[in-house]
């Protein structure tokens, strides 16, 4: 399972553009769209037809909750995106959550063996309802990416208000993309302009 996935699903929780946080899975209609345009990172499970209804949004949102509180727990000692710290179940309920979620759809292994290729193992899914088959998917998007190298580089985005938790690709990286960035630098600016117009001690300070 893609488990950049499990960074989307975070992400439904996001700065707005206006100085506010926006929750790309907040009503039901927002929930099909969402799941809809991750057709192909939910390879196998048939999303086209599915519907979201207010039962299964709560329990998308549910996984969402504990992916969070892991993100949270993986980036620590740094803080935790600010949208949610304060709401976030404890790790290890979210972990149980995130565990059993993900045992709900059972698979079984297969080898494929093409005449004219290698072999490969294939875990084949054996859940006829789509709506477990998803809520499996997420969960084990988040477990993938968790239980992986990428792990040691998430982080949450530093600059002013965005809530965002990203992968870092390299050394000095310190936001989610750019125009985060630059939105960091003016406020550091600005506060810089501000000290030194009051003379305080972070004037001094580059």
């Amino acid at each position: 399972m893609e488990s950049g996935l499990a960074l989307e699903l975070a992400s439904t929780i996001r700065h707005d553009g206006d100085g506010g946080v926006t929750d790309d899975l907040a009503t039901p209609a927002g929930a099909t769209r969402w799941v809809r345009a991750r057709e192909e990172l939910l390879d196998g499970v048939p999303v086209r037809e599915l519907v979201v209804d207010e039962r299964l949004r709560a329990e998308i949102t549910g996984v969402r909750r504990a992916v969070r509180a892991l993100f949270a727990r993986a980036v620590e000692p740094a803080p935790p995106s600010p949208a949610d710290a304060g709401e976030l179940p404890p790790w290890e309920r979210a972990l149980a959550h995130l565990n059993q979620t993900a045992a709900l759809e059972r698979v079984v292994p297969r080898l494929d063996w093409p005449p004219d290729g290698d072999p490969a193992p294939r875990l084949l899914p054996t859940e006829p309802d789509p709506r477990v088959r998803l809520l499996a998917a997420l969960a084990r998007s988040a477990i993938d990416f968790l239980g992986g190298p990428r792990r040691a580089r998430l982080r949450a985005c530093a600059a002013p208000r965005c809530v965002r938790y990203f992968v870092k690709s390299h050394g000095r990286q310190e936001w989610c993309k750019p125009s985060c960035g630059n939105r960091a630098r003016a406020a550091r600016h600005y506060r810089r302009q501000r000290a030194a117009a009051e003379g305080g001690p972070a004037a001094a300070h580059p």
